[in-house]
């Protein structure tokens, strides 16, 4: 159920009705255990729409979704959902989704729009779709007023230097990237060949950009040198040589996109070895 809202009041007051039971007029227990924030430029819209349906009963939440539309006339668009499901015996969770479509000058001061729907005492989440203008005020805004930023680096042009910007960050906010979880599999896998792999000069990886330049950053860090990266473009990691060596493909399937942020959303602190591994891109 979804109503045109032109407010943060009457967003409110949705809310509230779409959380009554029909049967007993009674408000259902509200089940969030996060806020979750999510800047969607129109590009992204339908990818980020299929990765919330995967979401919505493994993490019920409170989720913003942000769509900016800086060349719009000023305004603010809005529309909200509460879904149920079943969780065990005569219980059910339920999740809260605000689609907020901000015009104009709105795009550009999205934190006046997010505070007040945030919900108390819960950690907020936000993942920012494509690449972030750091430095710029809807980005820096955001930052801000969230714990944890989540972003996927696949998404991002001029790689490796855009690493440089995100390592300015890490000391504001906790930061996910869905490019190096899709490394899991590969990283303690690479472990395994230690002592010989301290030797190693030269990592082939065929995989994303962003899984080349983030693999071989690890790999760097770990070992407190240079290594050499060849990248042979692919759109998943498929493959990773050492000195020209091709190494034992690891165990298991990739993980589907709902999987990889559904486990970043149940992360708290910093990851001190994707830090290092993004700082060492650029050795």
């Amino acid at each position: 159920m979804a109503k045109a809202l032109a407010s943060i009041a009457e967003i409110d007051r949705q809310l509230g009705k779409l959380r009554l039971d029909p049967a007993s007029g009674e408000p259902f227990q509200r089940t969030s255990v996060m806020t979750h924030v999510a800047w969607v430029p129109e590009a992204w819209v339908e990818a980020a729409e299929d990765v919330l349906a995967g979401l919505a009963e493994r993490h019920p939440s409170r989720t913003i979704v942000l769509i900016p539309e800086p060349d719009a006339d000023d305004g603010l668009d809005a529309s909200v959902e509460v879904d149920c499901f079943p969780s065990g015996e005569d219980r059910q969770v339920c999740t809260e989704t605000i689609r907020l479509r901000l015009r104009g000058n709105r795009s550009r001061a999205p934190a006046s729009v997010v505070e007040p729907l945030l919900l108390p005492d819960l950690h907020t989440f936000l993942r920012w779709r494509g690449l972030p203008p750091f430095g710029e005020r809807p980005f820096e805004q955001l930052v801000d007023t969230v714990d944890r930023l989540i972003v996927d680096s696949t998404e991002w042009p001029g790689l490796p230097e855009a690493y440089e910007r995100l390592a300015g960050i890490f000391d504001r906010v906790a930061v996910s990237d869905i490019a190096w979880a899709r490394t899991s599999r590969w990283r303690p896998h690479l472990a395994t060949l230690w002592p010989g792999i301290a030797k190693v000069s030269q990592m082939k990886v065929t995989g994303t950009e962003a899984q080349a330049h983030l693999l071989a950053g690890w790999l760097r860090s770990r070992l407190g040198r240079e290594i050499e990266l060849q990248h042979e473009p692919a759109d998943r990691l498929t493959g990773v040589e050492l000195d020209g060596e091709p190494v034992a493909f690891p165990p298991g399937d990739p993980p589907k996109p709902a999987d990889v942020l559904s486990d970043e959303l149940e992360r708290f602190t910093r990851d001190r070895v994707y830090e290092d591994a993004v700082r060492a891109t650029r050795m």
